[in-house]
């Protein structure tokens, strides 16, 4: 059976509820990004690796006095016939068992437990979402690999919530490893103090800094415009075609030291998804000079430069940008939303021969310093919010197909705890995951955990045959941009 039957299949259960128990049962809809990634091949992979083997009998015990207690795990999307045919959430009950996996596995006679884990991992990436139950499933491996000695793998639909939303959850679920029985505390983001004196100076200061975000929001609405009609990347050989849908997906992560990351990121005074973005510009530059065989360099160096490469950038819309407690972010009122309350902002990547590798991240910190005095992301979800309230879900749909379609990738950065956490007794040694969202043939997310960085990398290998390599392109950036800001830093010293 071919993925597009499974995919129809998958839908029919999805519509053939019956429709006296929508009559009976109480319904919530889908927020407006919810509504936009309800297909069933939207969804987020995530691998948990563990410092000691699992025990399954533990997760499920403590997974049924934690994850049914989110609502959206214990809820099923169905059909709302009353409604023009939207979908809904309705609670139903559930077993965990039915939920959770435990292959029996010949481990002894796995030759290669890196590659076991990346396959199994691929595989359950391409078999759509089963819509008939809450839309989420854990499989669990005791195989030993480089970086764990055991692996949780979590499958869990994006209409469920957003990065933001699952990690607060991980860490509703987890306890400190240092003190089991303590959860761990959250990190609050430094608030800048207030000047209480007003002057002519400040007005005049506050009037520009309007001035400024009206008109740098009105040209990057002009832009989004442009892309969610007619405007498309120039065709790229990490570009696939957004008609022919991904066609097989591959998932892999790498793991790198957050502390390079900073490195760069307190030598260049800039944030750290300002560094993540110049490697990934860098790193994605490096692997395109590959690509182009033939040419010499000078010839590469102009293909480049005439590249429109951007990519959809995901942006977290809550006030707080520190991670939220889940019992925070459920109760009612909390300024911290649980689902998907993100916007994407239109991010074009430098895609350039550069001589001076801190180029890139003086780059990308420009065009990031730019997007972030626009409230480019809050239109975006201002439009999909609207689109859903008058033309419905299906063109909400078609707007977000036009906009992945018409980009090269996707990117998103989480945030993990700072210190390390256990998960029902387990000890985690890293946490990575990957969004499959959009058509586009490269989707790149990293995350943070304690004093790692994972690179995790989803990619259409019809489109993107070697993903590794494009993998190993970034880490390799990072450190040519890290040599280049220790040099920057031993000169100013002798200076």
């Amino acid at each position: 059976m071919d993925r597009c039957r499974i995919i129809k299949l998958t839908m029919e259960k999805k519509k053939f509820l019956e429709r006296d128990d929508l009559e009976t049962t109480s319904m919530e809809p889908l927020s407006p990004m919810s509504q936009m990634l309800s297909s069933p091949n939207l969804f987020i992979v995530i691998t948990f690796g563990f410092k000691t083997k699992c025990n399954p009998s533990a997760f499920v015990e403590g997974f049924k006095t934690t994850l049914i207690n989110a609502p959206r795990f214990s809820s099923k999307m169905v059909i709302n016939y009353k409604k023009n045919g939207e979908p809904v959430w309705i609670p139903v009950s559930i077993r965990i068992e039915d939920h959770v996996t435990v292959p029996d596995l010949d481990y002894p006679n796995i030759e290669n437990p890196d590659q076991f884990l990346e396959d199994y991992t691929s595989r359950i990436a391409n078999i759509p979402m089963d819509m008939s139950k809450p839309l989420w499933e854990l499989h669990l491996l005791n195989i030993k690999t480089s970086n764990a000695e055991s692996v949780l793998l979590a499958k869990i639909h994006h209409s469920v919530g957003d990065g933001m939303s699952l990690m607060s959850l991980l860490l509703a679920c987890s306890r400190k490893t240092s003190d089991p029985s303590a959860l761990i505390s959250n990190t609050s983001a430094t608030k800048k103090p207030v000047k209480s004196m007003i002057s002519a100076w400040w007005l005049i200061a506050g009037l520009w800094f309007m001035i400024r975000v009206t008109f740098t929001t009105l040209v990057e609405f002009f832009k989004l415009m442009l892309t969610t009609c007619f405007l498309r990347d120039t065709k790229n050989p990490l570009m696939g075609n957004p008609d022919d849908g991904i066609q097989s997906w591959k998932v892999i992560h790498r793991i790198i030291s957050f502390d390079d990351v900073k490195l760069v990121k307190n030598t260049m005074n800039m944030k750290v998804n300002d560094v993540l973005l110049g490697m990934t510009q860098a790193g994605l530059s490096r692997y395109l000079t590959t690509k182009y065989d033939g040419y010499t360099m000078s010839q590469k160096k102009k293909i480049l430069e005439k590249i429109r490469f951007r990519g959809a950038v995901a942006i977290n819309l809550r006030p707080a940008t520190n991670i939220e407690d889940l019992a925070n972010m459920m109760t009612k009122g909390s300024k911290c939303r649980w689902g998907n309350f993100i916007g994407t902002i239109i991010f074009p990547l430098w895609i350039k021969s550069e001589k001076d590798p801190l180029e890139y991240v003086r780059r990308a910190k420009a065009t990031m310093d730019r997007k972030k005095i626009s409230l480019e992301a809050f239109l975006f979800y201002g439009i999909i919010k609207f689109t859903l309230n008058f033309f419905g879900g299906k063109a909400v749909e078609a707007f977000g197909k036009r906009i992945f379609g018409n980009t090269s990738l996707a990117f998103s950065n989480v945030k993990g705890p700072d210190e390390e956490i256990s998960l029902f007794g387990h000890p985690i040694s890293y946490v990575a995951g990957s969004a499959l969202v959009g058509s586009q043939a490269l989707n790149i997310h990293f995350i943070s955990y304690v004093n790692k960085i994972i690179i995790n990398l989803a990619v259409d290998t019809t489109t993107i045959p070697d993903p590794h390599q494009l993998c190993d392109e970034i880490v390799e950036a990072l450190k040519i941009i890290k040599s280049a800001v220790q040099e920057k830093r031993s000169h100013n010293m002798e200076v």
